[in-house]
């Protein structure tokens, strides 16, 4: 599904832009871990399309796993709480972990999620996110790689999701607040 859609009132990213970022994030990742073993951990739902198309782009060999927590339900502000739905199939003990998240917000589930990958003694813990909303950060992340920094609006696409829908387009537009106010 393309963009061009009714519910979207403007498009920030598109497809294009988001492959060229890709590359680019990818090169930069393949160096930083070169001659490293690198887990992939994607956190679902929305990273699904992210880390596929990034973990193809990469040239160094990666392993993956995903983890689903939840801060929204089906809301369009977090709550700050989180709960991990899935947990990692992986032990992530002595690990190079690659954190890799659609969005970040508040930072707070990722920040939650930091600190509980820490705990579990990874070897390190990085971050890349396709997105950062800087202006609705509520808590310091420090992210290694950041494709687009967008402003504090709703947006949805390219795995994004508002109630399970708009996942499919393919770049990433702000959802037209009479969908969901």
């Amino acid at each position: 599904m393309h963009l061009t859609h009714p519910d979207i009132t403007k498009t920030l990213v598109t497809a294009e832009q988001i492959r060229e970022r890709i590359a680019e994030l990818a090169l930069e990742i393949d160096q930083a871990y070169q001659g490293k073993d690198i887990l992939l951990i994607g956190v679902l739902k929305g990273a699904v399309p992210f880390m596929a198309d990034l973990s193809r782009a990469m040239q160094i060999p990666t392993k993956q796993d995903w983890m689903a927590v939840s801060s929204y339900g089906s809301g369009t502000i977090s709550s700050g709480v989180v709960r991990i739905l899935k947990d990692l199939d992986t032990d992530v003990k002595d690990r190079n972990v690659l954190i890799v998240e659609d969005i970040i917000d508040s930072g707070l589930t990722l920040s939650w999620l930091t600190a509980n990958l820490k705990a579990r003694e990874a070897k390190s813990v990085e971050i890349v996110t396709l997105l950062r909303k800087p202006d609705a950060a509520k808590v310091a992340i420090d992210v290694r790689w950041v494709g687009f920094d967008i402003p504090n609006e709703f947006v949805v696409g390219y795995g994004l999701d508002f109630n399970e829908n708009y996942r499919s387009l393919d770049g990433v537009g702000v959802l037209s607040p009479s969908v969901y106010s």
